[in-house]
């Protein structure tokens, strides 16, 4: 216990040192001591840089889990001043890296072997050192040159202490400070521990960067480096180490003919397969961690590096964004409002004429920027924000989404500030709604499941009629008088003639529509197919 309360004293120092009296003389005990902060500042000549950047700095200060923390709360844009929010962006992972010997003890201990079976060679300087883990270049003994990232040693132990600490910090700041219960500190916090303890497994980092090669195993838009699997274990990874030039980079890449607009296009290009493709995409897109193959200046690839954190979406949330991307630059808001009701995001009772009225005040000032100048993600931070307000629960896979495209549009900007997001955007979203929209798309999506319905519905039958029979029979206890169970009779003879010709329809429809399916040409027979499906059905709910 002792070792926490040093911690906390040394937040709260640091807190002081940096002059966030708010976050301090809040707290129960040290709000009687208000009055000492006129000596504090004299003191300890307090800084007089602005609050958002003050607070980059202590969290700087504070170390690699508080560096996290800022990191994830910058994503939160839905809950913080805009200051704030730019500022913890801001934040990066530069702390100073830990000894060699450390690094290769972590190796060898990992493989059970001495790094010298392992490796050909390893550079004992390591290349990037960051809060969670280090990087060192080195050569396997097929001549491939490769990185190792290695987990810091005890920082889980770390990570868990401040942790802890946090959730006792949350929970008096959402008692005691005045933006506590809207700031939903224990909220923020609980995601931020889900995202750092998943980026303390090098392994899943492994696999997330192996799912997301295979995605783009045909794209010329993206290059993920490979992934050494019996070189990787839970606190090691191993991987193709890749030549490229830093996106931010970009007076390099124009020096070397790079076609800044194209590759520009391209950032837009890769998030939106990711959401709308693979439903599946890097969550962490800041210049670091995006590099740039100018091999062929003409045809320019990204590489992408950390897959530490990444984010999926299910359809329903591909199908709502894709909507309501599409119903806003259409200035339809009140499909924006009844695409909230219907995919359950806000309460069922929503007013949609008041929804609509809110999306209204919204989006009308965002439409008098130029297209070009309009910002996905800020349409959907100002969304989520309008949202809460009718008791939206944003679900952490669109914060981590928000946050994505942000940083997406911020890089694609920074290249080529012309860049038109949405003529950019439309064909990927407009080819997404309508995969998923009619007869064709409806029976493409149930066709797997389809056999499976027609296979277990004679089951289903017989074991009504077999329920049905014990009780005609006395076998079964109920307390259904004589009357309700001749109508039962009735009703079950009625719908078995039903189940079997709806059961012939779908056949049918199976048959008739499959070729056309996968053929994208309607015949003459699949015409009469449908029609007698159509017959089948029409008499099953007579």
């Amino acid at each position: 216990m002792l070792m926490y309360y040093i911690r906390l004293m040394q937040i709260i120092l640091i807190f002081v040192r940096f002059g966030l009296y708010d976050l301090v003389f809040n707290l129960p005990v040290l709000r009687y001591f208000r009055w000492l902060i006129p000596i504090i500042n004299l003191i300890f000549n307090v800084s007089k840089k602005p609050r958002a950047q003050r607070l980059r700095l202590a969290l700087e200060k504070l170390g690699p889990t508080f560096i996290k923390l800022g990191q994830a709360l910058s994503t939160r844009r839905d809950l913080l001043p805009e200051d704030v929010a730019d500022e913890l962006a801001k934040l990066q992972d530069n702390v100073p890296g830990f000894a060699v010997e450390i690094a290769i003890e972590v190796i060898e201990t990992s493989f059970n072997k001495p790094l010298n079976e392992l490796f050909k060679s390893f550079d004992k300087i390591p290349i990037a050192a960051a809060s969670i883990a280090q990087v060192h270049g080195a050569i396997l003994f097929n001549g491939d040159s490769v990185i190792v990232k290695i987990v810091r040693p005890n920082i889980e132990k770390v990570i868990i202490r401040d942790i802890a600490l946090m959730r006792i910090l949350g929970k008096i700041a959402e008692k005691y400070w005045k933006d506590g219960k809207r700031m939903r500190p224990l909220e923020v916090i609980a995601e931020y521990e889900r995202s750092i303890l998943n980026e303390l497994d090098l392994s899943l980092e492994a696999s997330n960067g192996d799912l997301l090669k295979r995605n783009f195993a045909d794209s010329k838009i993206l290059y993920v480096p490979i992934i050494y699997w019996d070189l990787t274990r839970k606190n090691v990874l191993v991987m193709e180490r890749i030549s490229g030039i830093p996106v931010s980079q970009v007076e390099q890449l124009k020096a070397l003919g790079v076609d800044i607009p194209l590759l520009a296009k391209r950032s837009v290009e890769v998030f939106f397969a990711q959401v709308f493709k693979h439903s599946f995409f890097h969550a962490d897109m800041h210049p670091g961690n995006i590099f740039v193959d100018a091999t062929n200046p003409a045809d320019p690839t990204y590489i992408a590096l950390d897959f530490g954190m990444m984010g999926s979406l299910n359809s329903k949330d591909q199908r709502y964004l894709a909507d309501n991307f599409m119903a806003f630059f259409n200035r339809d808001y009140r499909r924006v409002a009844q695409l909230h009701v219907e995919s359950g995001w806000v309460p069922t009772n929503t007013s949609v004429d008041e929804f609509e009225i809110a999306v209204r005040s919204l989006c009308e000032p965002i439409f008098n920027k130029q297209l070009k100048d309009i910002s996905f993600g800020g349409f959907l931070l100002s969304l989520f924000s309008v949202a809460r307000r009718f008791n939206m629960e944003i679900q952490p896979q669109l914060l981590l989404l928000q946050k994505t495209l942000l940083a997406v549009e911020g890089l694609g900007r920074h290249l080529y500030p012309e860049l038109d997001l949405w003529t950019t955007a439309k064909p990927y979203l407009t080819k997404f709604v309508t995969q998923r929209s009619g007869p064709k798309a409806t029976l493409k999506r149930y066709q797997a499941d389809i056999p499976i319905w027609i296979e277990y519905l004679p089951d289903t039958i017989h074991d009504a009629h077999l329920l049905l029979t014990k009780a005609l029979n006395n076998d079964l206890e109920t307390k259904i008088s004589p009357k309700t169970i001749e109508e039962l009779k009735q009703t079950f003879f009625k719908h078995q003639k039903q189940q079997s010709l709806s059961q012939y329809g779908a056949v049918i429809l199976l048959l008739s529509g499959g070729s056309s399916l996968f053929t994208g040409h309607i015949a003459f027979w699949n015409i009469i197919g449908f029609l007698i499906s159509a017959l089948f059905f029409i008499l099953s709910l007579r």
